[in-house]
Order: C-alpha cells, then sequence, then structure tokens
C-alpha cells in the first residue's frame, strides 16, 4: 500500500511557483493498479519519484508499508564506475537477495557478453537501459512504479525476454503507470486518476477519468 496524506510539493521554475500537489491525500492499495492521467510538464515524473521515496514531500506524509519499485528507466544507485558485476551484487545485498542469483539473471538476460565485467561508465545507452531494465525484473516488488510505459531498446531478442518476464511479474503485482496519453493505462489499469490543479482526482474505470482530462486538455 501507498498512501499520500495531505501531500504537498512545488518547485520555483525561475519566473513562478509550480504546484504539483496542493494537501493530497489518496490511497493505492495492493491489487488495484492505477492509471495516472497527467499532461506533460504536470509533474507525473514527480509523484513518481515521491512515491518510491527519491523525492521528499514539502508537507505532509507518504506511507509505504509495500515492497516498491524503483521507476523503470531509473539509473540512480547504480554506479558508473563499477562494472555490471558489481553492480548487481552491490543491489542484491541492498535488497538482502542472493549476490550470485541476481547477477546471474542480469547476465543472462542483458546479453552483453564480456562488457558486462567492463564499467558501466563505458556502455551505450542501449547496453545501460539494457542492464537497468535487467537489474529492476531481478528483483521482486509488490508494487511497480511506471513513468509513460515500459521502455524498450533496440535489441530484439532483450525486448522479447524481458515483455515476457515483465507481463509475467505485472500479472501477479501492482502497478502505477503515469502517462499523458490515456492509450498507455489501458495496457496496464483498470482505475485511473487525473492529475489537475495540485489534486489527484480518483475514478473507478479509466473511461471516467479519461472524460475529466479530455475536458481539461481541451479547455
Amino acid at each position: 500500500m501507498i498512501e499520500f496524506v495531505t501531500v504537498s510539493k512545488s518547485f520555483w521554475t525561475g519566473k513562478q511557483r509550480k504546484v504539483i500537489l496542493d494537501r493530497a491525500s489518496f490511497k493505492v492499495e495492493l491489487g488495484n493498479s492505477l492509471g495516472i492521467l497527467a499532461r506533460n510538464g504536470s509533474g507525473k515524473t514527480t509523484i513518481i519519484n515521491m512515491m518510491a521515496g527519491l523525492e521528499k514531500p514539502d508537507e505532509g506524509k507518504i506511507l509505504r508499508t509495500s515492497r516498491i519499485s524503483f521507476p523503470l528507466g531509473f539509473m540512480g544507485g547504480v554506479i558508473a564506475k563499477h562494472s555490471a558485476t558489481e553492480n548487481a551484487r552491490y543491489i542484491a545485498r541492498l535488497y538482502g537477495l542472493d549476490p550470485d542469483y541476481v547477477e546471474s539473471f542480469c547476465r543472462w538476460l542483458c546479453g552483453i557478453a564480456e562488457y558486462f565485467d567492463r564499467p558501466v561508465g563505458v556502455y551505450s545507452s542501449g547496453m545501460r537501459s539494457r542492464f537497468n531494465f535487467s537489474l529492476m525484473l531481478a528483483l521482486e516488488f509488490d508494487i511497480y512504479l511506471i513513468d509513460e510505459g515500459m521502455p524498450s531498446t533496440t535489441d530484439v531478442e532483450f525486448n522479447r525476454k524481458a515483455g515476457m518476464i515483465l507481463r509475467e511479474r505485472l500479472s501477479k503485482s501492482t502497478v502505477i503507470v503515469v502517462s499523458h496519453q490515456p492509450k498507455t493505462l489501458e495496457r496496464f489499469c483498470r482505475s485511473a486518476a487525473v492529475l489537475r490543479n495540485g489534486q489527484l482526482y480518483m475514478f473507478e474505470t479509466l473511461e471516467e477519468a479519461k472524460r475529466l482530462y479530455d475536458y481539461e486538455t481541451q479547455s
């Protein structure tokens, strides 16, 4: 479970204060995957990062009672000067997992051969994406956080294997996905919310959320 209790968050843009959340309260229970619709620049990534504990609210509390993933695509925690082997084993120990298993899993899924033993800092962007995604899939969570849908790489075999594993994990887990495109949410969620004027408006169905979102984007 993730619960926001009268949470406020804002940023100074240099010209004005951008309000992301204004004393917002909502809860996401296990088993009830949620999609959040929000226009670009409205704070989608900030909310996901707050759920993961990567950013703190200005005011209010965020309660977590489940194993919550880092956002898909997040590279924090991976040290560039260390190899994928070293990073995988370090992350495994942080999560109390078997380092041998996490290393073997990532090495198999990445498919980057000898580069797995070289510093992550020398990887191409595609190789870094594959390693980061593999690392996330090696760790099992109760709630998965997705910002704008599942990332993909140009490697067909990796996409096939990673997609198969992710679908299996998501079938047994709760998903929170934020996007500016309603179609993205259809892949993951039944219930949905709309981020509007610092508040998160919760709906039982995606169709109900889309009606408010369409009105908001057209007005």
